[in-house]
C-alpha cells in the first residue's frame, strides 16, 4: 500500500506530523478523525516521474496567480461564506480547487495562519504580491463589521470594473499597434530589400539623381550597414526614460506630460478619475476611515500628479478641511464637476454615493475617449504610411522618369 504523509492538530492545538499506510487519502483522513485529530494536510505519495518533471517556482510562470484568479477567488470566497461555512473550511475548499499552484500555496498558508488564531486580514497581508493594501483594509473592515461576504463581493466587483477599464484601453491600442508594427516592417523591407536594387539600376543607367533619391539611398545604406546605431539609440532612449521615471521628479515630469498630451492626456485623466472615484467610494462604503481611504487610494492612483494632490488632500483633511477644498484647486486634473459633486456629498453626508455617480459618469467618458483615440489614431497612421510610401516611390521613380526623358531626346 502507498505511504501518505500527514499533518494534524490535537485538541490542544499541537501540530503532529507522521506517515501511515492506506489505500487512499480519504481512508487516512477518516482514520485520523476517528482518533480525534483535526486534519490540516495529507500528502499523496510522489513518484519519481512527478518529481523530475516539476519545475522550480521561479521558472513555473503558469503557476503565478493573476488579477483574474484573485477576482474569481474573492467571488467564490464570498459565496461560501454567505452559505454559512466557517472561514477555515471555506479556505480549505478554495485551496483544493484553486487553478494555479501559487494560489494553492498561498491559501494553504492563510488557512494555517487562521487556524492558529490570526485574523484573516493579517493572514492575507503576509502575501502582498497577491493581496494588496486595498484588499487587506477592505477585508479588515469586513471582519470588524461582520459583513465579510458583502465586502468580498464588493472587492470582486471592483476588480472586475478595474480590469474592464484596463481592457478597454488595451483593446483600443491593439489595432493601431499592430498596424504600426506591420507598417514599420514593410518600410524596413522596402528600404533594405527593394531600394538597393533600384540604386544599382540607377548607377548603371547613369545620370544625375534628385536630392530625394540621394536621401532615400542614404537612409537605405544606413539601415543596411549601420542599423546597430539606430537600435542602440532606441534602447538607450528607452532605458533612459525608464531610469528617469523611477526617480521621484522624473515620474512627476513624465506623468504631468502624459496628462497634457492631446487626446491621450484626456483618456489618462478620465481613467484616473474613474479609478479614484471607484476606489475611494468603495473604501468609504466599506467603513474604512477617511484618512486611511485617501492614503490607500493614493497608492492605487498610478499617476504621480494625482498622488501629490491626494497627499495634499490628506494633510488638509487632517487639519479639518473638506476634500473638495483641495481638489477644486486642480481643475486640470479634477474637473469642477468632480469637486462640486464631492462637495455636495460632504454637505449631505453621502460622499460615497456621489463618488459612485462620478465613477459611473467617467467610466462612460472613458468609453467615449477610447473611441475618440481610436478614431484619431487611424487617420494618423494612414497619413504616416502615405508619407513613407510616397517618399520611397518618389525617390525611386523620379530619376527613372528623368532618364527616360533624356533617352527619348
Amino acid at each position: 500500500m502507498p505511504i501518505f504523509e500527514y499533518k494534524v492538530r490535537d485538541r490542544g492545538g499541537k501540530v503532529i506530523t507522521g506517515t501511515t499506510e492506506a489505500l487512499s487519502q480519504r481512508d487516512v483522513a477518516t482514520a485520523l478523525r476517528q482518533k480525534g485529530y483535526f486534519v490540516t494536510e495529507i500528502k499523496a505519495p510522489k513518484t519519481g516521474l512527478q518529481s523530475d518533471l516539476r519545475l522550480p517556482k521561479w521558472l513555473d510562470i503558469g503557476s503565478v496567480p493573476n488579477v483574474r484568479d484573485i477576482t474569481i477567488f474573492s467571488r467564490q470566497f464570498a459565496t461560501v461564506i454567505n452559505a454559512g461555512l466557517p472561514v477555515v473550511q471555506s479556505l480549505a475548499i478554495l485551496q483544493r480547487q484553486a487553478p494555479k499552484q501559487g494560489l494553492k500555496d498561498a491559501l494553504k498558508q492563510v488557512r494555517e495562519d487562521v487556524e492558529t488564531g490570526q485574523q484573516l486580514s493579517n493572514a492575507l497581508a503576509r502575501h502582498p504580491r497577491l493581496f494588496n493594501k486595498l484588499y487587506i483594509y477592505l477585508v479588515r473592515a469586513g471582519e470588524v463589521s461582520g459583513n465579510l461576504d458583502g465586502i468580498l463581493d464588493r472587492i470582486a466587483a471592483y476588480m472586475e470594473k478595474q480590469a474592464a477599464l484596463r481592457g478597454k484601453i488595451k483593446t483600443a491600442l491593439t489595432y493601431p499597434t499592430v498596424v504600426l508594427v506591420i507598417a514599420l516592417a514593410v518600410t524596413w523591407f522596402l528600404l533594405t530589400g527593394i531600394v538597393p536594387q533600384f540604386a544599382q539600376i540607377l548607377d548603371q543607367l547613369g545620370g544625375e539623381m534628385p536630392v530625394i533619391t540621394k536621401a532615400l539611398i542614404a537612409v537605405s545604406d544606413f539601415l543596411r550597414y549601420q542599423w546597430y546605431i539606430l537600435f542602440g539609440l532606441i534602447i538607450a532612449v528607452v532605458v533612459g526614460l525608464v531610469l528617469f521615471y523611477r526617480t521621484k521628479n522624473g515620474r512627476r515630469v513624465l506623468d504631468g506630460f502624459t496628462l497634457r498630451m492631446p487626446i491621450v492626456g484626456t483618456l489618462v485623466q478620465k481613467t484616473a478619475i474613474a479609478s479614484f472615484s471607484n476606489t475611494f467610494g468603495l473604501l468609504l462604503r466599506s467603513g474604512v476611515n477617511i484618512i486611511e481611504s485617501i492614503d490607500i487610494t493614493k497608492g492605487t492612483a498610478g499617476n504621480a500628479i494625482v498622488e501629490d494632490i491626494l497627499d495634499e488632500t490628506k494633510d488638509n483633511v487632517q487639519r479639518g478641511e473638506q476634500i473638495s477644498t483641495t481638489l477644486i484647486k486642480y481643475p486640470g486634473v479634477f474637473p469642477p464637476m468632480v469637486s462640486s459633486m464631492i462637495s455636495i456629498g460632504e454637505e449631505t453626508g453621502a460622499v460615497d454615493h456621489m463618488l459612485q455617480k462620478v465613477a459611473d459618469f467617467y467610466e462612460r467618458e472613458v468609453d467615449e475617449a477610447v473611441d475618440s483615440l481610436t478614431a484619431a489614431l487611424e487617420p494618423m497612421l494612414i497619413v504616416f504610411l502615405g508619407v513613407i510610401v510616397g517618399f520611397i516611390v518618389a525617390g525611386m521613380f523620379l530619376p527613372m522618369f528623368s532618364i527616360i526623358g533624356q533617352l527619348s531626346q
